[in-house]
């Protein structure tokens, strides 16, 4: 047992990050009509991963979608909300800049400067960053992390959202790396009870 617990320990110290050190953190979901609320019966979907750079100020998108019942005419952050609920728009006032607009099917691949005022709806740097930018950053990142945010493409026929997805944190490989490592622990410790 106490080989176990020192080799979780030893693990720790060699994957967890130093005190203060910031890294990527990247989100992901899966795109479909059914994560509307109310549920929308549409063939459409996609696929987002979201990563931010909290050392960079950044924030960067990566998506693709098919099969859409009608023309593109927005996509963006809704914050911030527990899955099953609509929220207003976060990220992307309007629509995320340069996202494939009037169409059925398409990829983005875009990053923002999460400094930036044109990143957040005014709304947003109201009620959620204190009425600063840097206070929206903040919270963009907390709620991200809190899985209280969704990605939502909106079409023509389906003003509201044709498709959308919770946005979920990416386990980190450091993250996989220890749980491997606890895992083996405990069934190690297991082994010698029996």
């Amino acid at each position: 047992m106490r080989t176990a617990v020192l080799t979780l320990l030893t693990a720790l110290a060699l994957v967890a990050p130093p005190a203060g050190h910031t890294a990527l953190i990247s989100f992901h979901t899966d795109l479909i009509g059914a994560n509307e609320v109310p549920p929308v019966d549409s063939p459409g979907s996609g696929f987002v991963v979201v990563t931010v750079d909290d050392v960079a100020n950044t924030i960067h998108f990566d998506a693709n979608f098919s099969g859409l019942l009608a023309p593109t005419t927005a996509a963006h952050i809704h914050c911030c909300t527990p899955p099953g609920a609509n929220q207003p728009v976060a990220v992307g006032p309007g629509t995320l800049p340069f996202f494939p607009l009037g169409v059925l099917s398409g990829t983005y691949d875009f990053t923002l400067d999460l400094l930036d005022a044109g990143t957040y709806t005014a709304g947003f740097i109201t009620n959620f960053g204190g009425g600063t930018v840097g206070g929206a950053r903040d919270a963009i990142i907390q709620r991200l992390i809190a899985g209280q945010t969704y990605f939502n493409i909106h079409s023509e026929m389906f003003p509201g959202g044709e498709i959308r997805g919770q946005l979920m944190r990416v386990p980190e490989p450091a993250s996989l790396a220890l749980l491997g490592i606890a895992l083996a622990s405990l069934a190690a410790i297991r082994r010698r009870k029996q």
